[in-house]
C-alpha cells in the first residue's frame, strides 16, 4: 500500500513592529517639527531598551490624548512620557521609571500676588492641558482649571489673562518659553509634586516582553547608560 505524506510548510514573516507613541514634551520628548524626528532623555531611553531587546519599532509624536488613546486601543503600543498614577495603574503595564518631572506653577513676571503653595492658589484658575496628569490631578483636588488643547498654547493664555497660573512640569514649562523667547515675562514659582513617568504599554502586551524591557532598563542604571543620556540634555 503506497503511502501519501503531506508535508505542512509555515512561512514566517518578519515580526511585527512596536508601534511607540508619545508627544512634543521637551527635554523628555522632543519633536523636530522639520524632520519630524523624536530625541530626548525619555525617547533616547526607550530607543536604547528597543536596540538592547532587538525589537522592530516604531515612534510616531502626536497631540497627546491620541498618543495616550493609541497605546490604551492598540496591542503591541507603548506611550511615552506617562506619568504613572493610580488611575492609571490598571489601565498599562508599565516599564520605568524613565525620568522624573517636577511640577511647577509658573506665573507672570512681577505678580504681586506671590502664592507660596497650592492652598494659596484655591481662589484662582490654572491653566493646563488636556489629559495631561497635572490636570487630572489639579481637578481631582477642587482647582479650577483651565484646559488648552497643548502646553504650547498656555503661555500666551497667561499673558492674556485668561487664568492666573500656568501648572507645569518644570524643564518643559521653561523648554516652551525658551521656543516662544518668553523667558523673560513668566517665571516658575514653586514646586507642588514630583512624578515618575514610564513607558505605559498596552494591557495586552506579552507580560514577559514587559518583565524584559524592565530587566534592560535596570541594565542601563547600572552599566550608566541613563546617566549619561541625561548628561546630555543638561549641557
Amino acid at each position: 500500500m503506497k503511502s501519501t505524506f503531506l508535508t505542512l510548510i509555515i512561512l514566517s514573516g518578519p515580526a511585527l513592529a512596536l508601534t511607540l507613541t508619545t508627544e512634543d514634551y521637551p527635554p523628555f520628548n522632543i519633536l523636530d517639527a522639520k524632520s519630524q524626528k523624536v530625541s530626548g532623555i525619555s525617547t533616547e531611553k526607550v530607543i536604547e531598551i528597543m536596540l538592547r531587546a532587538k525589537e522592530n519599532y516604531t515612534i510616531t509624536a502626536y497631540p497627546w490624548v491620541r498618543a495616550y488613546q493609541l497605546a490604551q486601543k492598540e496591542r503591541d503600543t507603548c506611550v511615552f512620557s506617562t506619568t504613572r498614577t493610580p488611575e492609571r495603574e490598571a489601565l498599562f503595564q508599565w516599564v520605568g521609571p524613565l525620568v522624573k518631572n517636577n511640577w511647577y506653577i509658573f506665573a507672570k513676571q512681577g505678580d504681586t500676588r506671590a502664592p507660596k503653595n497650592l492652598d494659596e492658589l484655591k481662589p484662582y484658575s490654572i491653566g493646563t492641558y488636556r489629559g495631561d496628569a497635572i490636570a487630572e490631578y489639579l481637578i481631582k483636588k477642587g482647582f479650577k482649571v483651565d484646559l488648552a488643547k497643548t502646553d504650547e498654547d498656555n503661555p500666551q493664555k497667561l499673558l492674556k489673562n485668561r487664568f492666573d497660573f500656568w501648572a507645569t512640569g518644570e524643564l518643559l514649562g521653561l523648554a516652551i518659553l525658551k521656543r516662544k523667547n518668553l523667558s523673560d515675562k513668566i517665571t516658575p514659582i514653586f514646586l507642588f509634586n514630583q512624578s515618575e513617568m514610564y513607558l505605559a504599554c498596552n494591557i495586552n502586551m506579552d507580560n514577559k516582553k514587559i518583565n524584559f524591557y524592565n530587566k534592560i532598563l535596570q541594565g542601563m542604571d547600572k552599566d550608566g547608560s541613563n546617566l549619561s543620556i541625561e548628561n546630555k540634555y543638561r549641557k
